[in-house]
């Protein structure tokens, strides 16, 4: 006879299951240098493809093709005005994934301490559907 806790355990590990797949789509598409920076400066709010071109210096095509990927993915939404297509953070997860690796790997330069360590890394917010540097 199965015991209750082994019923409990068998779920909370298919759950897990579910959500290491989940979480693994998610860094596959976070690993191409292309896709990560897009995704950065989509945080910062909506973006047109011509506004993304020329901010990133990524070429159009691949700067369609990463875009794609990203939409197809879940992880970018997508609204038109008029022959323009704006960009924006869909995932509010991927939000806060974003924000976890600007404050670890985009430190903005702040005062450090007598041990040339910063007190506090930035905090970022969410500003029109974005994530902002606090002041």
């Amino acid at each position: 006879m199965i015991e209750v806790e082994e019923v409990d355990l068998a779920l909370s590990i298919a759950a897990m299951r579910v959500a290491a797949g989940e979480t693994a789509s998610v860094l596959r598409v976070l690993s191409n240098a292309d896709r990560l920076l897009l995704l950065c400066q989509i945080s910062q709010g909506d973006y047109s493809v011509g506004e993304l071109e020329a901010l990133l210096d990524i070429r159009q095509p691949t700067l369609s093709q990463q875009l794609t990927v990203l939409r197809n993915e879940g992880l970018v939404a997508t609204r038109r005005e008029g022959k323009r297509i704006f960009y924006r953070i869909a995932d509010e997860k991927v939000l806060k994934i974003l924000s976890l690796l600007y404050q670890l790997y985009c430190p903005i330069q702040q005062p450090t301490n007598d041990h040339g360590l910063n007190d506090h890394p930035p905090m970022m917010k969410h500003a029109k559907g974005g994530i902002k540097a606090a002041a």
